[in-house]
């Protein structure tokens, strides 16, 4: 079993997985994403039959044929400083060809990926996965999507105490609006769009789904963005939560339907029943929950890549 691990080596999830692949003994290959601009790769891609080729490292000639997994949380180029362009412009073809390679491979059920940079695609607009969400079940947020400071006042008079974030899938830190204080920055708004969302009562629930298996985290704070509580002064206690099987078969089934075998999804339990859906995160750090709960995340992704 060769495993091909692309992104940062040193990342927590890529360290973790690479151990968990170790102690089962695959071979892993580690394509670290800061050395796309030293490292080549000559991609084959024939009528009728997987992608093949090979890749070339520091220290690894791999066989593309032969790779029977890949766990791909790889960095733009783009993000590294002082890449002279003619660097720049290979990373940026090696990628493109790795990323070839991991779309087309395992047509024929031979190589697992997760995930392929095609589906992680839906969690570049928010308001698109919100869409697929609703179809399997799951409540969202009231949403409103605005450059218009009047039409946001007005959304909060109906919708009571609101919340901002990024539309897309850069990361933001959750923040409360405040119509009072935030009342002159709302101009702000003509240039940039920004998502706003009813704010809801009740625990915070990360479900991550590995192939069929399911992982839920219940999260308590008093922040309005627990990955950010020390920042506002409060703290954060994980717990492994028992989640009701309904809910759990619709996240699996979820994560199916966004063609992501591998998954964080974002639950809230309000207290009046209902499941809300926040998004679905096609490459969770997921170290921080494992660490919390105690839950074999890792474990069970290793598992996966290699079919065990």
């Amino acid at each position: 079993m060769t495993v091909l691990l692309w992104g940062l080596p040193d990342e927590p999830p890529v360290h973790l997985v690479a151990a968990e692949l170790r102690a089962r003994d695959a071979d892993v290959v580690l394509v670290d994403s800061r050395a796309a601009a030293r490292d080549t790769i000559d991609l084959r891609l024939d009528p009728g039959a997987d992608a093949g080729g090979v890749l070339r490292t520091r220290d690894r000639t791999v066989e593309l044929a032969g790779v029977t997994g890949v766990y791909a949380r790889p960095v733009e180029p783009e993000l590294f400083p002082g890449l002279e362009p003619a660097d720049l412009d290979h990373a940026r073809r090696f990628c493109d060809a790795l990323t070839a390679f991991t779309e087309l491979t395992g047509s024929s059920g031979q190589c697992r990926v997760a995930n392929r940079l095609l589906a992680m695609g839906s969690n570049v607009s928010k308001p698109y996965q919100a869409q697929l969400i609703t179809r399997h079940g799951f409540g969202t947020p009231s949403t409103l999507v605005s450059s218009d400071p009047a039409e946001v006042l007005a959304f909060a008079g109906d919708h009571g105490p609101l919340v901002y974030k990024s539309i897309s899938g850069v990361r933001s830190i959750v923040t409360a609006f405040d119509p009072a204080a935030d009342a002159e920055r709302l101009a702000r708004l003509r240039w940039c769009p920004v998502q706003f969302q009813e704010h809801l009562d009740g625990p915070d629930v990360r479900v991550h789904v590995v192939g069929g298996r399911v992982f839920a985290t219940e999260i308590t704070t008093t922040a309005v963005d627990y990955r950010y509580a020390s920042r506002a002064g409060a703290t954060a206690t994980l717990r492994a939560h028992d989640l009701d099987p309904d809910v759990a078969d619709r996240c699996v089934r979820l994560a199916a339907a966004l063609q992501l075998p591998f998954a964080g999804i974002d639950l809230k339990l309000v207290p009046d029943g209902r499941v809300v859906c926040f998004e679905v995160n096609p490459s969770p750090g997921f170290t921080y929950f494992e660490h919390g709960t105690g839950q074999p995340i890792a474990a069970a992704l290793a598992a996966w890549l290699t079919g065990s």
